[in-house]
């Protein structure tokens, strides 16, 4: 199966490279002056500079006959630019089945991402998430990397899976499509906080802490949306907290070790340079957890740090300052 992948940032290159390890791929991105370069070093210089394409990796600027060209799409963009994707491509689909690599919810509503693809194409569309721990420059450069492939689609998750599967790329398939979701998108909150302990200079022990506290977190709010517990404790939820909470190549810690630091989030994020998803994602998880009323005690402080309503020694005071209960 031939897929194109819509997004040509480092994650969207990465995967594309390594589908072309396998087979035919085109890479689509918006930018034509970008997509020239590519076209003619065979690298994406800007996100992941000096890792070569595969030889059946094909960028292009056209997005129609891009997909045209393809058996199936895997979109790999923001989350919050998720809908508007989706609808631009929805005329060209025809029947061919989507993926996505995305994590997060839709900005305003907390919607998971396949809600929003149930909206756009509906309830019945072949379509599969594809998450875990996997940072880009890993997969480009064909490190070992295992990943989550959550689909209610069956024949279509398998399709997927092939399509990456490798000896250096391994897949695993789920149904649990929430879990799944909740676990990328959770993880990126609790990577701000994690960086921001560590920003700190507050030790391996907090940082320990806060990685087994936040995934209690996580698993609160998954059990009150019905999720597997299984699910959040692999590769879409432990394992992708764990990757992002402690290896610098995360947006979202290098954003944390910012704001540990001192530093505003603009100055942070024009040093990062690119979409720190956490950001965003601290407000939809605050609304579900309220809807829920699911209790989140490092999230609520992240989400105050963020809209600068704690500075981030009031958050540590008052996280250490709650009173005394059962772990479990």
């Amino acid at each position: 199966m031939r897929f194109t992948v819509l997004g040509a940032g480092s994650w969207g290159t990465a995967l594309a490279m390594q589908m072309a390890r396998n087979g035919e791929t085109f890479l689509w991105g918006r930018d034509a002056a970008a997509i020239a370069s590519m076209q003619a070093s065979r690298t994406n210089e800007r996100y992941l500079p000096g890792v070569t394409f595969p030889e059946r990796l094909k960028p292009t600027h056209d997005l129609a006959q891009a997909i045209s060209d393809a058996d199936a799409v895997l979109v790999v963009c923001p989350s919050h630019a998720f809908r508007d994707i989706l609808e631009q491509v929805k005329p060209l689909l025809g029947h061919k089945p989507l993926a996505w690599a995305s994590k997060g919810f839709e900005p305003g509503t907390g919607r998971f991402l396949h809600q929003v693809a149930e909206d756009v194409l509906g309830s019945e569309y072949p379509t599969a998430l594809v998450t875990g721990p996997s940072f880009a420059k890993d997969v480009a450069a064909g490190k070992p990397t295992l990943v989550a492939v959550a689909s209610k689609h069956k024949a279509f998750a398998k399709q997927v899976s092939n399509a990456l599967l490798n000896e250096n790329f391994r897949t695993y398939l789920s149904e649990d499509l929430v879990g799944a979701e909740l676990g990328g998108a959770v993880k990126n909150v609790l990577a701000l906080a994690t960086g921001i302990a560590d920003g700190m200079a507050l030790g391996d022990n907090s940082r320990a802490a806060l990685i087994t506290r936040g995934m209690a977190e996580m698993m609160r709010l998954g059990r009150a949306l019905g999720c597997q517990p299984e699910t959040l404790m692999g590769l879409a939820g432990l394992g992708d907290l764990v990757l992002t909470s402690t290896g610098d190549l995360s947006r979202n810690r290098r954003m944390g070790l910012a704001l540990g630091r001192g530093q505003s989030i603009a100055v942070a994020k024009a040093e990062i340079g690119q979409v720190v998803e956490g950001i965003g994602t601290t407000d939809e998880v605050m609304r579900l957890a309220e809807k829920h009323q699911v209790d989140m005690p490092i999230t609520e402080h992240v989400w105050k740090v963020v809209h600068g309503e704690m500075t981030t020694t009031e958050a540590l005071s008052s996280l250490m300052g709650r009173k005394l209960r059962s772990e479990f």
